[in-house]
């Protein structure tokens, strides 16, 4: 504990600005496993959701619940000269 964390009653365990969710229904539920899917794929670690190798994504396509293609969209890179008038 340093003392900011003292300071702030803050635990070793969660961060600053961490907040409980519930989940309230299935489609709540849906809506935080896309989420979860799509994070590498937002902050440019693959370009493609089945790239991430250590996603639980895998299981629930073999389980039916996905396709391989789910968020299979190459992210396009645009430049300023893409844009206009």
């Amino acid at each position: 504990m340093n003392k900011s964390k003292i300071k702030h009653l803050e635990s070793t365990i969660w961060q600053r600005r961490f907040w409980e969710h519930s989940i309230r229904d299935q489609d709540d539920f849906n809506c935080h496993i896309d989420y979860v899917y799509w994070n590498p794929v937002k902050h440019g670690y693959v370009s493609r959701v089945a790239d991430w190798q250590y996603s639980t994504f895998h299981r629930d396509v073999k389980a039916g619940l996905y396709s391989e293609s789910w968020g299979g969209v190459d992210v396009p890179t645009f430049e300023p000269t893409n844009f206009g008038e």
